[in-house]
């Protein structure tokens, strides 16, 4: 694996398949970074981390959360600087993190193969809350490189945000324009609300969480049909 360079601003580690790791996005401005989700173990976001001191590029000062599920969010208790996510999503990860710390994790291994793959040889679950609960939308400026990051609504969960680099144009969009994971549904309104959504923000490239960079047109086109 190694670190993609997309933009002036933006890196990311690609997706892998077999233990469903989504795409980790990494934004550097003249004064502090950022990273677009915090992995799906600490193996993983100590692999992200390794491939950025192999860049020379400085450690995320703060990690953003697209939404809650745990291939996205489970490596929080390993991440460098402060979480950032909405309330729904540390909600969820408050249920998640009840249930694994009094139930124990044999419900989250028996969601799927590739969390079971992930989390071979008897590595622990440890689930974290975001250090920083942000509602609505709100801008940071890392220096010369604005990122505007905002809640939306989307067909995949109803916790959705997504995470605009101005400067380079990209939007991250985490999971945002796949089906609902338990039924596999897709709601129409749901599809249509994020894409007005997208058009809005009007970037050139957009980053899903398990996918390779593309131009919005093809993001749209696969949203809607």
């Amino acid at each position: 694996m190694e670190l993609k360079r997309l933009t002036e601003h933006i890196w990311y580690m690609p997706f892998e398949g077999e233990r469903d790791r989504p795409n980790l996005g990494y934004v550097k401005g003249d004064g502090w970074s950022l990273a677009v989700d915090a992995g799906h173990s600490a193996a993983h976001t100590g692999e992200f981390y390794a491939l950025l001191e192999k860049e020379n590029l400085p450690l995320p000062t703060l990690t953003v959360l697209t939404h809650w599920h745990w291939d996205h969010t489970f490596g929080m208790h390993a991440v460098n600087g402060l979480c950032l996510a909405n309330g729904r999503t540390n909600g969820y990860l408050a249920e998640w993190k009840r249930k694994i710390e009094t139930e124990g994790p044999e419900d989250f291994f028996a969601l799927d193969e590739s969390i079971r793959k992930e989390y071979a040889g008897n590595k622990n679950v440890i689930v974290d809350l975001a250090d920083i609960i942000y509602s609505g939308e709100v801008t940071l400026d890392l220096g010369g490189c604005s990122v505007q990051i905002m809640q939306t609504k989307s067909p995949h969960t109803d916790d959705a945000t997504l995470v605009y680099v101005a400067q380079d144009k990209t939007l991250f969009l985490g999971d945002a324009t796949c089906d609902e994971f338990e039924t596999g549904i897709k709601q129409k309104d749901l599809c249509q609300a994020l894409a007005d959504k997208i058009r809005s923000i009007d970037p050139e490239i957009c980053v899903e969480g398990h996918w390779i960079p593309i131009r919005t047109e093809e993001t749209l086109s696969d949203l809607l049909n």
